[in-house]
């Protein structure tokens, strides 16, 4: 019995002083206050908001192509002789590129030449008839000049002159000629092929001077002038800095709102006509408020850069222009001279602790 009553007072006394202790725990609870101050800072780095000539950058993209090129046209029909170049072959203007067989036009060079030389013969023989005319000292060259035109046309000179320069041309087409300086492409015909007039026998490209044609939104036309600066850049890659500067801007918008811009490149590299390639445009924009784009992050679809205020991020809604890739135009909602947090900015709140760590840079 008295065991009982001893493990009975033991239990007792183990309540009072578990219960005691948890009452103390209790009591002893870090406050809300200072659990918030417990929260470490975001590590954060800064920009500044500056009002500057703001670049802005015109991206579009097109095909290279030769400022000269020329398709070489068969102008008479015959037998395809002799072909003197290939593909990629380098000639000069005015260089034979190809003949054609010339035998019956040379016949009929001889045939329009005999007719002029009996023509003449008719022709000397009728000024016989006219002895009072042609005798007649006092007659000025142009009233001589009236009369022989006459003659010559009554006993067919003229008719045979004509013959004898379309004979010379005939003559003159069948040898075809590179009507400009550069290099040979895409040959299309065979030696020893009969062709026809307008037959097509190559392509001259003048690939000393290359320019690229590109299509640019309507609402960055107002923003690109003649002699403005660009970057290409080949979509192969390979080549960077080739410069270019617009020459030429079609005045006419196109069914899908673009606009034709040329630009001809100063350097051309390795590239070659045909190839793609991507044109940068560079507009200044002269004193635009401009933050760097990393500044610039979008919450609910709107757009917000976080300043600096008592080591806090302050929440600013602002209203953005045009983007350079590297730098972003502010309209409204900001100052120049701000400092602007770049890092660790996506998932910032209002107002929440920052640590700025700009020393890392």
């Amino acid at each position: 019995m008295s065991k009982a009553i001893v493990f009975c007072a033991l239990l007792f006394v183990s309540s009072i002083f578990f219960g005691c202790k948890e009452e103390k725990e209790k009591g002893e609870e870090i406050p809300m206050e200072s659990f918030r101050e417990e929260v470490q800072p975001t590590s954060v780095q800064t920009g500044v908001s500056q009002r500057k000539s703001f670049d802005y950058l015109i991206n579009a993209t097109g095909k290279i192509e030769a400022s000269s090129h020329v398709m070489v046209i068969v102008e008479r029909q015959g037998y395809l002789t002799d072909l003197t170049v290939s593909e990629g072959d380098r000639v000069q203007a005015g260089q034979v590129i190809a003949k054609l067989d010339n035998r019956d036009s040379k016949f009929a060079l001889e045939k329009a030449r005999v007719e002029l030389r009996s023509s003449m013969a008719v022709f000397e023989n009728e000024k016989l008839g006219f002895p009072t005319i042609y005798g007649d000292p006092a007659l000025d060259s142009l009233a001589l000049a009236e009369w022989d035109t006459r003659l010559k046309a009554k006993s067919g000179v003229l008719s045979a002159e004509i013959s004898l320069r379309e004979a010379e041309l005939e003559i003159e087409k069948s040898t075809i000629k590179a009507p400009i300086t550069g290099t040979v492409a895409d040959v299309k015909l065979k030696q020893g092929s009969l062709v026809n007039s307008g037959d097509e026998v190559c392509e001259i490209i003048s690939t000393g001077q290359l320019e690229i044609r590109v299509k640019v939104l309507e609402s960055d036309i107002n923003f690109i002038t003649t002699g403005q600066t660009a970057e290409i850049y080949p979509v192969s890659g390979g080549e960077e800095g080739l410069r270019g500067q617009v020459v030429a801007i079609n005045p006419k918008v196109d069914e899908n709102g673009l606009v034709q811009v040329t630009i001809k490149l100063q350097n051309q590299g390795r590239l070659l006509p045909g190839m793609n390639a991507r044109a940068v445009i560079r507009a200044p924009q002269n004193n635009s408020l401009v933050v760097p784009k990393q500044a610039v992050v979008y919450r609910s679809g709107r757009p917000v850069v976080f300043t600096i205020e008592n080591n806090q991020a302050i929440w600013n809604y602002v209203e953005v222009g045009k983007d350079n890739g590297r730098e972003m135009e502010i309209l409204d909602g900001l100052t120049a001279d701000v400092e602007v947090i770049v890092s660790n900015n996506v998932q910032l709140a209002h107002q929440a602790p920052i640590r700025i760590l700009n020393d890392a840079l």
